[in-house]
């Protein structure tokens, strides 16, 4: 279901429904679907407005109107009416457009510009599955989807050069405290950080990086006993022939991956990752790192 949306359901016997109301991400523009979940109808008219019952209500004339239809038993004022199909199907019932059976959908574009517009929403079908043929129907409460939360990392490696092993043999690693202050550790917010400290260097920025990879931060001991933090591979995303070509290329690498199911089970257990953690802790590893102003960079770790 789409994030941002508004579902009303109507349930009778002979029939159910759902209405979806949301904002298309290909034209902007917000519209309706209605999905038929058990029997048919012919949807001739739709009716929908806010939760102010207020001012004059529009109306339909004819076998188009809802005069009678209540909601918890007082009239709806409708603050849109829009006029589909008149009812009737003929011989061609299957091919009319407004004629739904079980598993189908109509969709409807809707002159709102937000969703706080429609809070009520009506229906006007004749033709039905129902044992009177017809319907009026008021839904209302709509179920309003939360946009799931963004997965958060405890570490991300950007890297310029990557190694036989896998491993990143040059390039800068992000831990989530390099963050500013009160961002959360998401991608988006990685990515940004990283473009604002190397988004003009012709060796570091977006365009230069083969590989980027994800952490997460276990507890382990050195050979002392030490308790150390060690980073394991979650997942990488491996730029394309050419390299990403913005940091919004990035992300939709990173979003293709999410929906392809990146975060499903996939834990290193590559002997290569858990020697590359090993050596960004240890103390004594000569890091060749990068030359310049970058090594100031106290809240970066560079390989």
């Amino acid at each position: 279901m789409p994030v941002n949306s508004k579902i009303f359901t109507y349930e009778l016997e002979g029939l159910s429904y759902t209405v979806t109301v949301y904002e298309d991400p290909l034209t902007g523009g917000f519209v309706a679907d209605i999905d038929v979940l058990e029997g048919s109808m012919d949807v001739n008219a739709i009716y929908y407005g806010d939760d102010d019952f207020s001012g004059d209500s529009e109306s339909l004339n004819g076998p188009l109107n809802m005069n009678g239809a209540r909601l918890d038993g007082e009239n709806v004022q409708w603050d849109e009416a829009v006029r589909l199909s008149d009812p009737g199907l003929g011989p061609d019932a299957d091919e009319k457009e407004t004629y739904l059976n079980e598993g189908d959908t109509l969709r409807i574009e809707l002159d709102i510009t937000s969703l706080d517009e429609i809070d009520v929403f009506g229906v006007r079908a004749t033709s039905t599955s129902t044992a009177d043929g017809s319907i009026k129907a008021v839904s209302d409460d709509p179920e309003e989807p939360e946009e799931p939360e963004e997965p958060t990392f405890d570490k991300i490696g950007f890297g310029i050069d990557i190694g036989a092993n896998g491993g990143i043999e040059n390039g800068v690693f992000v831990p989530a405290e390099a963050l500013p202050e009160g961002q959360e550790a998401t991608f988006e917010n990685y990515v940004a950080y990283y473009d604002s400290q190397f988004g003009e260097d012709p060796d570091y920025n977006i365009t230069q990086v083969e590989s980027v990879i994800f952490f997460e931060i276990t507890q382990g001991t050195d050979a002392d006993g030490n308790t150390l933090d060690i980073p394991q591979e979650i997942f990488r995303i491996d730029a394309p022939e050419g390299g990403f070509e913005s940091s919004q290329d990035l992300l939709d690498a990173y979003d293709d991956a999410i929906a392809n199911g990146a975060l499903e089970g996939m834990t290193s257990g590559d002997e290569a990752m858990d020697l590359m953690a090993a050596l960004s802790l240890d103390s004594t590893y000569d890091d060749p790192g990068v030359e310049g102003s970058h090594m100031e960079e106290d809240e970066l770790e560079f390989m």
